[in-house]
């Protein structure tokens, strides 16, 4: 597999804040911490072993054995490494996206993966261990519910509520008949209770060999582990000033907030609903339910089912680091980008905050996209200029005759304000000059645009071939891959994840290109 770099910033399709952050810009320095190089994992990890207890290795070990025992399946010999004081994690998390969702949920795990492998060679007294972190709580259905493959988008249709990773993942036998191939991987839907037990098979199908660590947060022993948080959410309500002020500070900087705090960062789970906790007077409620505590009662109920307990996404990642001896978090740009509203949370809670990992970012072109691109004469850069402009670009170079109008329209107006000079020096006004000018100017706009337009319709075969290269290489505008599924790749060459993780590198920031043979 071929493979060419470009700079994010060349591509045009990345924010401002994740730019800034990987160039290290002062002004985000406040709400990061150590930069993600090699080097710097030595500090985090000296941060990390003086602040993790000992016992929560034991409790994560057990918690981690009952979920793969639960599922059938045979746990990575790597868990047993968990409880040794040497050894530490670099998780990813992501949703339950049915069929894996988009090729960057294979990104995000393919990164730390070989982050860890890196470290494994750097480090030689430690073991760093690669983890997905499923968001089994997450109750947004709809942005699960489907993935699109060769193009074409497919639907779970369901009526199921709560915490997407209970659903009955059976009821995608439907969805599965639809499929232009059904391979034996996503049997697991047909063959698990849960939409977390069948993402564990088939996440664990891929990657066990890998030595990656599958965590279910919906786990009631790694929920006693975050009682105190808890508590301290509920009734000090910490979170809630610290993320705001923080947003202040980043908007401040020009920079868009990517999280808004709730008062209570929690949702209490219930039987097919996940629903916010919210203060009223002394009571709490659980909003669209008739649930409510007392002080006393919401106490006890901590204490006795903390698993009922879910974090949203402010506080997500302080149970994560709570329950793991976790170094990094790898995500893309908008998960870096509302990490960096939490570091006043961590400092809160006096847990360490984790070195931000960016992802690996990729595109990948098949033979046939290659042999397009040949035959159009287009670069891989240009690859990422929006349509329009790469279409008129395209006739300019291609075409015999000149299209732009420019120098004649300067011409034009050079003569225009000599007219308007002779015409002012005997009282006419100015006004009527300038709305002449506009007007001129005007008409010769039209007239380069049906020139363009003419002399486009010489090339109305090529600029077909461009467009559907186009759309399917970014489909709607999008990159591939926010919105292919990897079984487009993956079905034809079986070795694809293989190849991707050998060429992928995890701390070189810089977007590849992937060419298949």
């Amino acid at each position: 597999m071929q493979t060419q770099h470009l700079d994010f910033l060349s591509t045009g399709k990345f924010s401002s804040i994740f730019l800034d952050y990987l160039s290290q810009n002062e002004n985000l320095q406040s709400f990061s911490g150590l930069f993600p190089s090699p080097e710097n994992f030595a500090k985090q990890i000296h941060q990390k072993r003086n602040s993790y207890p000992s016992k929560n290795r034991e409790v994560l070990k057990n918690a981690l054995q009952n979920q793969y025992q639960n599922s059938d399946l045979t746990p990575p010999s790597a868990l047993e490494l968990l409880t040794k004081e040497n050894v530490f994690t670099l998780t990813t998390g992501h949703q339950l996206n049915i069929f894996t969702g988009p090729l960057y949920f294979h990104y995000k795990i393919i990164t730390v993966i070989n982050a860890c492998q890196e470290l494994n060679k750097k480090y030689p007294d430690f073991k760093f261990l690669p983890v997905y972190w499923m968001a089994s709580e997450d109750h947004d259905f709809e942005e699960i519910s489907y993935f699109r493959l060769f193009g074409k988008k497919y639907q779970w249709q369901s009526e199921q509520k709560g915490a997407v990773g209970r659903f009955q993942s059976k009821e995608l036998a439907t969805l599965l008949e639809q499929l232009p191939e059904n391979h034996p991987l996503f049997e697991a839907y047909l063959n698990s209770e849960t939409l977390a037990e069948a993402t564990r098979k088939i996440v664990h199908e891929l990657y066990a060999h890998q030595n990656l660590l599958i965590v279910d947060g919906d786990d009631t022993e790694l929920k006693k582990l975050f009682r105190p948080i808890l508590e301290q959410e509920i009734f000090e309500i910490p979170s809630y000033s610290r993320i705001r002020e923080n947003s202040a500070q980043l908007e401040a900087k020009n920079y868009k907030a990517q999280v808004y705090p709730r008062e209570i960062n929690l949702f209490y789970l219930g039987e097919n609903f996940r629903e916010r906790i919210v203060k009223k007077e002394e009571n709490f409620e659980i909003l669209n339910t008739e649930i409510q505590f007392s002080v006393q009662e919401i106490r006890q109920e901590i204490e006795k089912s903390p698993e009922k307990f879910s974090p949203n996404v402010a506080l997500r990642p302080v149970y994560q680091e709570v329950i793991l001896p976790n170094l990094s978090y790898t995500g893309g740009p908008g998960e870096l980008a509302y990490w960096l509203q939490l570091k006043g949370v961590f400092e809160y809670f006096e847990i360490p905050y984790p070195i931000l990992l960016p992802r690996n970012f990729a595109l990948i072109l098949a033979s046939a996209d290659q042999k397009k691109m040949e035959k159009l004469e287009l670069s891989e850069t240009e690859l990422f200029i929006d349509f329009d402009t790469l279409r008129k670009k395209f006739v300019a170079e291609n075409t015999e005759n000149s299209i732009s109008l420019s120098s004649e329209i300067e011409a034009l107006e050079e003569t225009l304000n000599q007219v308007k000079s002779k015409g002012m020096a005997v009282g006419l006004p100015e006004k009527m000059f300038e709305a002449e000018k506009q007007r001129l100017r005007k008409s010769l706009e039209k007239v380069e645009k049906k020139i363009a337009k003419t002399e486009e319709q010489k090339f109305e075969q090529s600029l077909n071939q461009l467009a559907k290269l186009h759309e399917k290489i970014f489909p709607n505008g999008s990159l591939q891959e926010r919105t292919e599924n990897f079984q487009t790749f993956w079905l034809n060459h079986p070795n694809f994840l293989t190849e991707i993780q050998e060429v992928l590198k995890p701390f070189d920031f810089r977007f590849y290109i992937l060419k298949m043979d």
